[in-house]
């Protein structure tokens, strides 16, 4: 469930199709959660302008722009300019939490005896998982800045949650071996929308509970 979103693309006549009138077509925006990046298509309210990248609430009680969140979206469905933008966006939500996604590195545990969570990150291949478990271990990572000093073969951390973020979003291309694992969203199983308070499974991987014995692959 999200609380904040922020606009990504604001169409005051509403979706405009070839040949339609723009006469009484309601407002709509797109936009992206900032807790699980939830794609959404949100209704203003009346005689209200949004702007692009404004965050906006659309939690429970009281909404200052949001009349209601007319549902989830696939990424399919999202306009260009939403599509544009969803790169910018995805990268500042994480360095807006930067807390949590440090979290995730030192706390994300291994899928099964073969396969580490961690792995599941593009780029991120056996080698790379060890030298982020071994950093983790002497002592566990302060920041994203902190990482990047103390595990070189990795490069920017916020980039690789983001460029797995944008993975997990996009629909349209078939998913295989570990990217069909999402660690980071919540993306819907069909193009019904459902009610917003619907319970949501939990992601496959990330925080997953319990320890269990992981073997060291060997090098080559």
């Amino acid at each position: 469930m999200e609380d904040y979103a922020i606009i990504l693309d604001y169409l005051p006549y509403g979706y405009i199709k070839e040949g339609m009138s723009t006469f009484k077509k309601k407002p709509v925006a797109q936009a992206i959660g900032t807790e699980n990046f939830t794609l959404l298509e949100l209704i203003p309210k009346e005689d209200v302008d949004l702007e692009i990248h404004e965050t906006v609430y659309i939690g429970q009680g009281k909404r200052d722009k949001i009349n209601r969140v007319k549902g989830k979206l696939d990424f399919e469905n999202l306009t260009a300019t939403s599509r544009i933008e969803v790169d910018y966006v995805v990268e500042e939500i994480i360095h807006d939490k930067e807390e949590k996604y440090v979290k995730f590195f030192n706390e994300a545990v291994p899928l099964n005896t073969r396969l580490h969570t961690l792995e599941f990150l593009p780029g991120v291949g056996n080698k790379h998982m060890w030298a982020i478990i071994k950093a983790r271990e002497e002592n566990p990572f302060e920041s994203f800045e902190d990482m990047k000093k103390r595990v070189k073969l990795i490069g920017d951390p916020a980039i690789l949650i983001a460029k797995k973020v944008k993975m997990e979003l996009d629909t349209t291309k078939d998913k295989r071996g570990k990217n069909k694992y999402n660690l980071f969203t919540y993306i819907p199983r069909t193009n019904k929308r459902p009610n917003r308070d619907s319970p949501r499974k939990p992601n496959k991987g990330f925080n997953r509970g319990g320890k269990r014995k992981f073997k060291k692959k060997q090098h080559d």
